[in-house]
């Protein structure tokens, strides 16, 4: 991914009084593009499944999607989500992976596939993981929901509270394995969501999802996503299956800087959804680009802040700022500013200020705040009564 500032971009700043145009630094390009060069951009491949997304992760552009947002049975891709929630209590310190988790026979009792925990033992709670993930053990999820939350049902309220947090519009969990339960689904658009955040907020533990096999109580069982055997890019995520929602995969593969996440629901056998993830994530990869534009905290521009004790306020993005394109086109890119109402002290720093405007040949392709990047306290009387004046004018 390349700076923004690689290309020319024009940054305009809306003022009250009329537009300012500010030029940001453009250095010489070594590989201009050619209108011969680009490359036409095909329809997305139509799939044999009922739903299914491509997405990028870093800029959140959805490139491909049917049926993304319909309310399917996940299977075990609800794992991904049960996953989630632990990596969220170790990350909080409430939980530990050296801790053990006695086996209730509840969870030895799970049915589908298993890591073959035995009832009444105390297994950690990184096996426990190992397990869920790697060999989508069901007596494995069931372990570790009754260890963190008492009972899996509450779990499965954790589950929903950090679905609703991530604006998972359309998922409900009644449990942490997947199994058929009236009331339990999610969307393909949701799946993509769970999957960037625990990419995003948990690289050390996503990991794991890459692992191609792992060995618990003298049994060893290979994890079930093909793709990693074929792609060398694919570094997860999970697959699922139950007779009711059919065989479903979330893929991730990262190639390059440009990393893509697919999601297929309701495939008809494991070869289908196999080849229906890795054409999502060929064509992605084929056709775009991903360029990352803005740090996050990085200043764009200097705002005039009435009646503060400076007059000048640094504004940026709040959060990394990245653009996916079709292929070749990114001399075509352009940016500007779009400031809000005159701002007045106090400004505290995070406060929306505006928002920068992405266009791709002139056509708005992304819309991001901008905030302030500095807290401004209220000006003295004098300078407040100076800036009184200077606003009649």
């Amino acid at each position: 991914m390349k700076p923004l500032f690689h290309v020319s971009v024009l940054l305009i700043l809306f003022f009250s009084a009329g537009i300012q145009s500010v030029d940001m630094p453009t250095p010489d390009n070594p590989t201009p593009v050619r209108a011969a060069d680009e490359i036409p951009i095909p329809d997305p491949p139509q799939l044999a499944a009922r739903a299914y997304l491509l997405m990028d992760h870093n800029s959140g552009r959805v490139l491909a999607q049917s049926n993304a947002d319909e309310r399917l049975g996940p299977a075990s891709l609800t794992k991904i989500m049960s996953a989630y929630v632990v990596f969220r209590e170790l990350a909080g310190g409430n939980l530990s992976l050296r801790e053990r988790a006695s086996i209730s026979e509840k969870a030895w009792r799970a049915g589908g596939s298993k890591m073959f925990i035995e009832i009444g033992k105390r297994v950690s709670v990184e096996d426990l993981l190992k397990g869920m993930i790697i060999q989508s053990g069901n007596d494995a999820s069931v372990a570790l929901a009754e260890h963190i939350a008492g009972s899996e049902e509450t779990f499965a309220d954790l589950m929903n509270t950090h679905a609703e947090r991530m604006g998972m519009q359309g998922s409900n969990f009644t449990n942490a394995t997947g199994l058929p339960q009236r009331d339990h689904y999610t969307t393909a658009r949701d799946m993509a969501l769970v999957t960037a955040a625990t990419i995003r907020e948990f690289p050390e533990y996503y990991a794991w999802y890459a692992v191609k096999e792992f060995r618990y109580n003298r049994i060893k069982q290979r994890n079930r996503n093909r793709l990693l055997w074929r792609d060398a890019s694919v570094d997860g995520v999970k697959t699922g299956h139950t007779k009711a929602a059919g065989y479903c995969l979330v893929a991730s593969a990262e190639r390059g800087n440009m990393r893509l996440t697919s999601v297929v629901m309701g495939a008809k056998g494991e070869e289908t959804r196999a080849q229906a993830s890795l054409a999502l994530l060929n064509y992605g990869f084929r056709f775009y680009e991903t360029h990352q534009l803005y740090a996050e905290g990085q200043p764009v521009e200097t705002l005039r802040i009435w009646r503060g004790e400076v007059e000048d306020l640094p504004v940026g993005p709040a959060e990394d700022v990245a653009v996916t394109i079709p292929r070749r086109t990114y001399d075509k890119l352009s940016a500007k500013l779009i400031k809000g109402p005159d701002i007045f002290a106090p400004v505290g720093k995070g406060t929306v200020v505006g928002h920068i405007s992405i266009a791709l040949e002139g056509e708005e392709v992304q819309r991001v705040p901008v905030v302030a990047l500095r807290d401004v306290a209220e000006g003295g009387v004098l300078q407040k009564a100076k800036d009184t004046v200077l606003k009649w004018f």
